[in-house]
């Protein structure tokens, strides 16, 4: 009699556990992501929430005025200034939201605002990487915003600067948004280096040089700044690419 009561109460906590078990799955299994955590049997990254980012918290996924949006050019002038910079990112521009959607200031001809879709849709493979400046909630604070977004405004209609000088009144793309964050934030992003220091003896930069300098002279010691020294910038986080 003894023995066929602890059986029976065997049974009865065996069948206690497998209710809470299954009560436990249905329940999580209504909760998002839950299934995935699951099936790895590992925690759910927080960085989830961001494609090829896998160190950034999911909360950066959504972009930001003064973000700052990387891609791989198709324009015709592409394939020179890979060879010029040695670096596939060739085109850029600085992210402002305008009606809660994110748009484009970039330099191309004329100075713009482009939607991010658009924008993006230009790029090799519509791949394209956004990257955002270490705390920025502490310094692009919305009164830097502002003097940022005003700095690029007036330069809207100006024409693309195909002899990268450093000047105003024509701008290339990492100009434009060097200066934009100098001039309106008082932060540098990226390196000032000189012509000189590019790859210019690439059969394909030599023939874009004589081509945009037949009627002028070419000055080796010019200010340049790249894509790629931006996009290096440990000031940068780099949070969202697709």
């Amino acid at each position: 009699m003894l023995g066929s009561c602890r059986t029976l109460k065997s049974r009865l906590e065996s069948g206690v556990l497998r209710f809470g078990f299954a009560l436990a799955a249905v329940a999580c299994a209504a909760l998002p992501g839950c299934e995935q955590r699951q099936a790895s049997g590992a925690p759910e990254s927080a960085s989830s929430g961001v494609r090829g980012a896998s160190s950034i918290p999911a909360s950066v996924g959504e972009l930001r005025d003064g973000d700052i949006a990387f891609h791989e050019s198709t324009s015709r002038q592409s394939e020179m200034l890979r060879a010029l910079t040695g670096s596939r990112w060739t085109h850029m521009g600085v992210v402002f939201m305008q009606g809660g959607k994110p748009v484009v200031l970039e330099a191309v001809s004329p100075v713009k605002w482009t939607a991010l879709a658009a924008w993006t849709a230009r790029g090799r493979g519509k791949h394209y990487v956004v990257k955002r400046l270490r705390n920025a909630e502490a310094r692009l604070t919305p009164e830097v915003i502002a003097k940022m977004r005003q700095v690029g405004t007036r330069w809207l209609g100006r024409p693309y600067d195909s002899q990268f000088r450093w000047q105003d009144d024509t701008l290339y793309c990492s100009e434009l948004v060097y200066k934009v964050y100098d001039r309106g934030a008082g932060i540098r992003i990226g390196r000032i280096e000189r012509a000189r220091d590019m790859n210019l003896d690439d059969p394909r930069v030599e023939a874009a040089r004589r081509q945009r300098f037949a009627g002028g002279r070419f000055d080796p010691d010019e200010q340049v700044v790249t894509p790629v020294s931006m996009f290096e910038d440990p000031q940068l986080i780099t949070v969202r690419e697709e």
